[in-house]
C-alpha cells in the first residue's frame, strides 16, 4: 500500500523577498519529485540573475538603513525565539515534506528537519543575549574598545541533504550576530526553505532581513560575486566549493565553506565487531549515505579482516528495512533524485570492473528498482586505497573495505585521502582509540560511534573545507568582524 496521499498543491510561484512575496523574472520551473515514488509533488521557480539581484539589495537596505544591525542583542534574541517556536510549531509537516523531496528516513527527519532548527535559533539567542559585543582594555596610550560588529550581508547557499538543518547552522548565528541574509537552497529540495520565511513573518523579522530564493548554479554563482554581499557559507560539494573559493578570493571576500568526504573508518586489532556494526546507522549509512561524513572507507587489521568483511556483508544483507521513508519503520530510504540514483550506480558499476570484491548488494532493491530512486546497501571487499571508490565521494550506501598491516599503514591511509572531514576508530581501549585518533587529518573524530555534537565546532581539514560552524561562540564567530577604537583612559572599569 502506498503512503503517498493527496495533499494540497506544494509550487512556490514566488521568492521571498524584502518581506513580501515576490513574482520570479523569468519563467524557469523546477519540478520537485518525491523520491520514494518518482512523481511529481510540487513546482518552484527557479531564479535568475534579476532576482538574485532584487534578493541582494533588499538585504543590504535592511543592513545599511535598517534596525537589525543595531538592535540589541536581546531584542535579537527574541525575535530569534520567536522564530524557534513558529518553526517548532510546523515541524512535524516540514519534516515530511523534506523526507518526500530528498527521501530521508521520517524519525530521522523529524530529528534534524523538524527539532533541530528551532534548537539551533534558541541556541544562539540564548549566546548573544550573554555576550559582551564591545570590551574596553588598556593600551600604552589610554584604552583600547575591541567591538564585534556583524559583517553585512550574507550569501549562504545550501545543499539538498539537510535542507532544514544546515540552513539553521547558517541563519541562527549570521541572525544572531545582527547580519541579513540571502538563502539560496538547492532545486532538488526546492519546496521546505519557505517555511523560514514563515516563520520569519510571524517572529516579525525587518523586511529584508532575510530574503530567499531557490535557484540552480548560475544563480549561486550570480549570488557569489555579487558586489553588495560581504561573506559567503556555503555546504555543497568540494567541486563547487573550489569555484567558489578561487572567486572569494579574487574579492578578497570572507568564505565559510564546508565541503565533502572521504571518511575512515580504523578498526583496529583490537577492535569489537559489534561495536562495529552498532556504530553503522549514524557513521555509515546515515540519511541513506546521502551525508558528507559518511564513513565509506573501513580499514581493517589483516588479522580481523575475513571476519569484518562477513559481518559487514551480512549487516548490508539483512539489517536494513528499505522502502517508502514516510513509514517509521523503514530504516533505509531511496538516493534524492534520478541523477543521484545514477551517479551512485555508476560507481558501483565502476567498482564492479576494478580487482574490488563484491560482497553484498550490487545493484537495485527487488521490488523497489522500478520505482523511486532506492539502492542496495553495497559492500566491496579488497579495495585498493588507490581506486575510484576508495578516494571519490560516492554520496550513497557504498562501503569500501580495505586492509592493513600494521597501525602504521592504517594511519597511513586513513590520511591518504584529499579529504578530512570525520573519522571513527574502534578500538577496545579508548584510550588506544584516542592515541590514533589525534593522529587523523580530519575535523571530526568518533572514538568507537560518530554523532554530530552541535556544541562542538564542526568543519574538515583539506578539501572538506574552510572554517567551522556550530560551537556556539565558534560558530558565532564567523559571522561577525572585530573593530579596534583607540581611546582614552576614560573607558576602562575602574580598579
Amino acid at each position: 500500500m502506498s503512503l503517498t496521499v493527496e495533499r494540497p498543491s506544494l509550487d512556490r510561484p514566488r521568492f521571498f523577498i524584502g518581506g513580501d512575496w515576490v513574482a520570479p523574472n523569468a519563467e524557469s520551473v523546477h519540478e520537485q519529485t518525491e523520491a520514494a515514488t518518482g512523481e511529481v509533488i510540487g513546482t518552484a521557480h527557479l531564479g535568475v540573475e534579476a532576482d538574485i539581484d532584487k534578493a541582494v539589495r533588499a538585504a543590504r537596505r535592511a543592513f545599511d538603513h535598517g534596525s537589525w544591525g543595531r538592535t540589541t542583542a536581546a531584542e535579537r534574541a527574541a525575535v530569534l525565539r520567536r522564530m524557534a517556536d513558529a518553526l517548532e510549531q510546523r515541524g512535524a509537516g516540514t519534516a515530511e515534506l523534506v523526507t518526500r523531496e530528498n527521501g530521508m528516513p521520517i524519525g530521522f527527519s523529524q530529528q534534524v528537519n523538524g527539532g533541530l532548527p528551532a534548537v539551533l535559533f534558541r541556541t544562539y539567542a540564548d549566546i548573544v543575549e550573554g555576550l559582551d559585543f564591545e570590551r574596553p582594555q588598556p593600551s600604552q596610550a589610554g584604552s583600547t574598545i575591541v567591538r564585534r560588529e556583524p559583517l553585512g550581508v550574507i550569501a549562504a547557499i545550501i545543499p539538498w541533504n539537510f535542507p532544514q538543518a544546515l540552513a539553521a547552522f547558517k541563519l541562527a548565528p549570521a541572525l544572531a550576530a545582527g547580519n541579513t541574509i540571502v538563502l539560496k537552497p538547492s532545486p532538488e529540495t526546492s519546496l521546505d526553505a519557505y517555511v523560514f520565511a514563515d516563520a520569519a513573518i510571524e517572529a516579525g523579522l525587518p523586511e529584508g532581513v532575510l530574503n530567499i530564493v531557490v535557484g540552480d548554479r548560475d544563480a549561486g554563482a550570480a549570488l557569489v560575486s555579487h558586489p553588495g554581499v560581504d561573506k559567503i557559507a556555503f555546504t555543497g560539494s568540494t567541486e563547487a566549493g573550489r569555484q567558489i573559493g578561487a572567486e572569494a578570493g579574487r574579492l578578497i571576500r570572507p568564505v565559510t565553506l564546508e565541503l565533502g568526504g572521504k571518511s575512515p573508518g580504523l578498526f583496529l586489532e583490537d577492535g569489537a565487531v559489534g561495536t562495529l556494526l552498532g556504530a553503522l546507522d549514524g557513521a555509515s549509512f546515515l540519511n541513506n549515505s546521502q551525508t558528507c561524513t559518511t564513513q565509506s572507507r573501513i580499514l581493517v587489521a589483516r588479522s580481523r579482516y575475513a571476519e569484518v568483511v562477513e559481518a559487514l556483508a551480512e549487516y548490508a544483507t539483512s539489517h536494513f528495512t528499505i522502502g517508502n521513508p514516510l513509514d517509521p519503520t523503514v530504516t533505509l530510504g531511496p538516493m534524492a533524485s534520478a541523477n543521484q540514483l545514477e551517479r551512485v550506480l555508476a560507481y558501483i558499476d565502476a567498482a564492479k570492473k576494478s580487482t574490488a570484491r563484491l560482497v553484498a548488494g550490487g545493484g537495485r532493491p527487488k521490488g523497489l528498482d522500478r520505482r523511486g530512486f532506492f539502492v542496495e546497501p553495497t559492500v566491496f571487499a579488497d579495495v585498493d586505497n588507490a581506486d575510484k571508490l576508495a578516494r571519490e565521494e560516492v554520496f550513497g550506501p557504498v562501503i569500501a573495505v580495505i586492509p592493513f598491516d600494521d597501525e602504521a599503514q592504517a594511519i597511513e591511509l586513513a590520511n591518504d585521502t584529499s579529504f578530512g572531514l570525520a573519522g571513527v576508530v574502534y578500538s577496545e581501549d579508548e584510550d588506544h582509540a584516542l592515541r590514533v585518533a589525534r593522529r587523523i587529518r580530519a575535523g571530526t573524530v568518533g572514538l568507537n560511534y560518530y554523532l554530530l555534537d552541535i556544541g562542538a565546532p564542526y568543519g574538515g581539514y583539506k578539501e572538506s573545507g574552510l572554517g567551522r560552524e556550530l560551537g556556539g561562540e565558534v560558530g558565532l564567530d564567523a559571522y561577525l568582524q572585530y573593530k579596534s577604537i583607540y581611546a582614552s583612559a576614560k573607558y576602562l572599569d575602574p580598579v
